[in-house]
């Protein structure tokens, strides 16, 4: 065992001879290596694989707990990186994603996720990036989200495309009407989620961050207003026939909300991920709940403590989009 800090260690896989103390559930976060890439079932180094944040390795393999990486010492220092600025941020994400297994219900997930964020709202993570950001105000757009119906198809567009679609309370607003529209509506028998200009959703509106200083306060509004409750109960009616089409900037928010959607397909430019703890929080668009129902803990777990992008080929191989298709989607 290698102890980088006093939030990470580090194990290698190829040389551990006892399973990890599963009583030991608040001790930090365990990275896991695996140069060999080799987790035999029932090995100790299986058992240490399902106790990590998750695994990183050169060799190619389907173990959703695995990440394939091109340099282990390069994405290592990557994660020590993002986890040494913010430690309190990277210690709650891991619980949160530890307690949102793929099992739990979405509005159990969502609270545990809302409660966690709203707790590094109250935080000096957080409170040290708001004070370098500065000014903070409102985003004011009447048509900051576009309805289009045509037939039985409805087309939810975010329309803020000099912002990369920065996700806003008027996107937000915008958003869960168009969803209620789709959920109330039983003649509507598909809807496609997708967003203007250069990008799909470049995550949250950085600007309106701070606007709300009570976290208590935040917390109820966050789960009254939950557009994650609604795009799953949308998924729940429609299945695969509610579709993500994305591109561009897939970040923060806009990869949680598209999460959700039953089928995603992808554009080749489409970058991904979970930019969160740079800021002090945790991913708070319920992406603890929606993305490791797709590609488990560990891997979610990844994206958000390495700070990482991945492209539309990793994207697909992962289960994270369902197609990538050339051209407009």
């Amino acid at each position: 065992m290698d102890d980088l800090d006093t939030s990470l260690t580090v194990v290698d896989l190829d040389g551990l001879d006892a399973p990890p103390d599963e009583h030991d559930s608040f001790g930090g976060i365990v990275v896991a290596v695996s140069p060999s890439g080799s987790v035999p079932p029932g090995s100790v180094a299986d058992a240490w694989a399902d106790h990590a944040s998750f695994t990183l390795t050169e060799q190619s393999g389907d173990d959703p707990r695995l990440v394939v990486v091109d340099s282990i010492t390069d994405s290592l220092e990557s994660v020590r990186a993002t986890i040494s600025a913010n430690p309190v941020a990277a210690r709650v994400c891991d619980d949160v994603l530890r307690v949102n297994t793929p099992g739990t219900g979405t509005r159990r997930g969502l609270t545990t996720e809302s409660l966690a964020y709203s707790t590094l709202q109250a935080g000096p993570e957080f409170a040290r990036w708001l004070a370098e950001k500065g000014h903070c105000a409102p985003h004011v757009q009447v048509d900051a989200v576009l309805l289009h119906r045509h037939d039985d198809a409805l087309t939810i567009t975010f329309n803020r495309p000099d912002r990369h679609n920065a996700f806003s309370n008027a996107l937000r607003s915008g958003l869960i009407d168009g969803l209620e529209v789709a959920l109330t509506d039983e003649s509507i028998a598909s809807v496609v989620f997708t967003g203007s200009g250069r990008s799909f959703c470049s995550g949250g509106d950085l600007v309106e961050f701070g606007l709300l200083d009570d976290p208590a306060a935040a917390h109820l509004a966050r789960t009254k207003y939950s557009p994650a409750l609604l795009l799953d109960a949308v998924r729940t009616r429609l299945g695969t026939r509610l579709r993500a089409h994305v591109h561009g900037a897939v970040l923060g928010s806009g990869l949680e909300m598209a999460a959700y959607c039953g089928t995603i397909v992808a554009r080749p430019d489409a970058v991904f991920g979970l930019p969160e703890l740079g800021l002090g929080l945790i991913p708070g668009a319920g992406g603890t709940v929606s993305i490791p129902r797709r590609i488990g803990r560990w891997r979610t777990s990844y994206l958000a403590m390495s700070g990482l992008r991945v492209g539309p080929a990793t994207a697909l191989s992962w289960g994270l989009v369902d197609e990538v298709a050339e051209g407009d989607c």
